[in-house]
């Protein structure tokens, strides 16, 4: 059956065959070299002048940068102590956000706004109240200073809301009548959260730890103090890189730096390509 005349103008005039009014062309070009040149400056350009500053003595000072004894120590512990932490978050965070969504308990308000204290909290102010806490004479009857334990324990306070908040949300929204449905007939609650829960979960949990190791990967301020900064101890790369600064090898901060950033982009591209595998085969 052809269509009817009034079905014929609608569709010469839907908003699909005019396009986009002249406003709305300009409003889109607008707001996207507005985000272009915002992308720019905070993005691109301060990117741009790293790269440039890490090359500035060639390949083999590059190299050599990157190489020598003590940097290397630093970027290792650096990505050990942040796969740990991913590891750790992954695990607890998804406890976490599972007992703020799905229990009932009092003073739930109060933790459901401390996970978010991390956040709030400026890193340097992080890092006294854990050396206050767990330093020489503190309440807490520990002294974990100037040890790797306290660097995994400063990175860990620091990246602990990026799981939870992460998970959150998908849990809330989460349809309960499979696993109601798959109880029924008998299936266990560890059956029901292996089987039906953790894929819903799976992709906000990657995103999380992927943010959780960009995170840690960068953290400067939380350990710099109880840390200690001890080279070829518990000196991570953040420090490393703030020495070098502080020594005039600005060229050698920049080589550890781009390091460092490679290390992020490569994660956080892996858990996205994850994230989004994970998601489409769910759906």
């Amino acid at each position: 059956m052809s269509p009817g005349p009034v079905s014929q103008a609608l569709e010469r005039h839907s908003p699909r065959r005019r396009g986009l009014p002249a406003g709305g062309r300009s409003a889109t070009a607008l707001g996207n070299g507005l985000l272009a040149g915002y992308l720019s400056v905070l993005v691109l350009l301060p990117v741009s002048a790293l790269l440039a500053s890490a090359a500035s003595g060639g390949s083999a000072a590059f190299w050599q940068s990157v190489s020598g004894p003590e940097a290397v120590a630093a970027l290792k512990l650096t990505l050990v102590a942040s796969a740990i932490v991913v590891v750790v978050n992954a695990l607890f965070g998804t406890l976490i956000a599972w007992v703020l969504v799905r229990d009932e308990f009092p003073g739930k308000r109060v933790v459901n706004a401390l996970i978010d204290l991390p956040f709030a909290l400026p890193t340097v102010v992080a890092g006294v109240v854990l050396l206050a806490l767990y330093g020489k004479g503190g309440p807490a009857g520990i002294d974990i200073t100037f040890t790797r334990a306290a660097v995994g324990l400063a990175l860990l306070f620091v990246t602990l809301p990026f799981v939870v908040r992460s998970v959150q949300p998908v849990l809330i929204e989460l349809d309960r009548s499979m696993e109601e449905a798959a109880g029924s007939l008998g299936a266990g609650s560890w059956t029901v959260f292996r089987r039906i829960v953790l894929p819903n979960l799976t992709p906000a949990i990657l995103s999380g730890a992927a943010l959780s190791f960009a995170r840690a990967l960068g953290e400067f301020g939380s350990v710099v103090l109880i840390s200690g900064n001890l080279p070829f101890k518990t000196e991570v790369g953040s420090v490393y890189i703030f020495n070098q600064v502080e020594n005039d090898n600005v060229a050698a901060a920049a080589s550890v730096s781009v390091v460092l950033l490679a290390c992020a982009l490569v994660v956080l591209g892996a858990m996205t390509w994850l994230s989004r595998r994970g998601s489409a085969h769910g759906g």
